[in-house]
């Protein structure tokens, strides 16, 4: 302190101020950095202290969304526990992930909101279909957004009845939901409505119908898949118009057309005339 009083006293006329040693100019920076970090510890000292007060708890969570399954004791259930801290020391990220661990709730946004509010915008999953993929037990169910994402909940949740089964690959389920939003209008203008479609791990789509009717749709790329399908529906009248029975089987793998099999109709030869048939 002493060298800084004898910096600032004013040099005599005609001479130059004679320059600190670095020794002097070291210790000088040194005390300054040294001021401004207590200061900085303080001041944070403060304010986390100040951002534990309880003038400074949450009191309020407002949930907004369009919410048809979540429930308030559901989500008060899930997502309560792992929130903490004030309203300035919460986790926002940590509060966002234990919302979207609700069950049917697909993504969660989380904000402050002056004095003490949390504002929670929730979207929940739309059921699309439901989802078969092999395990070692056997099939195993869940279920497929409207964004093609498969998520897991309780199936006795889904109230509509009429869902599609979507069986493939893991990973496919987008892939799925496309397809079949492009066959099933196809389909069901000829009253065949699709319940189940399902892909192999070569890449093979097969159909199942409502009414038990089985349809290989072969391989390719959608288009080629969605080409084939509508030249076969389109064909169909002339196909079996003879025989006005519903379809049992039909595999569109050929390349120059399709095989088809009719309930009740079979290939047996007629036998001659006047032969006695045997029971």
């Amino acid at each position: 302190m002493i060298a800084r009083a004898a910096a600032a006293l004013p040099a005599a006329p005609g001479r130059t101020a004679a320059p600190l040693p670095g020794d002097v100019r070291l210790m000088n920076r040194v005390s300054g950095t040294v001021f401004v970090g207590v200061a900085l510890a303080l001041v944070a000292a403060g304010v986390a202290r100040l951002a534990r007060a309880p003038q400074f708890d949450i009191a309020l969570i407002r949930i907004e969304g369009d919410l048809a399954r979540s429930s308030v004791p559901t989500i008060r259930a899930n997502a309560l526990p792992a929130l903490a801290g004030s309203f300035f020391g919460i986790d926002l990220q940590r509060a966002r992930r234990a919302f979207e661990q609700v069950p049917w709730v697909r993504r969660a946004t989380v904000r402050r909101v002056w004095p003490d509010q949390l504002v929670v915008r929730l979207e929940e999953h739309r059921a699309a279909a439901l989802w078969e993929a092999a395990a070692a037990g056997g099939a195993t169910e869940r279920l497929v957004n409207s964004h093609g994402e498969v998520f897991e909940a309780n199936l006795g949740d889904v109230e509509d009845e009429g869902l599609p089964r979507l069986a493939g690959p893991e990973g496919s389920a987008a892939a799925m939901l496309a397809m079949f939003r492009r066959l099933a209008p196809a389909f069901e203008a000829r009253d065949l409505a699709i319940e189940r479609l399902a892909l192999s791990g070569r890449g093979s789509w097969r159909a199942e119908m409502a009414r038990g009717a089985v349809i290989e749709l072969g391989r390719g790329s959608e288009d080629e898949v969605v080409a084939r399908s509508e030249r076969f529906l389109r064909t169909l009248p002339q196909a079996a118009g003879r025989w006005p029975a519903p379809i049992e089987y039909a595999d569109l793998r050929h390349t120059d057309g399709y095989a088809l099999r009719l309930r009740g109709v079979g290939t047996a030869p007629v036998p001659p005339a006047g032969a006695t048939a045997r029971n």
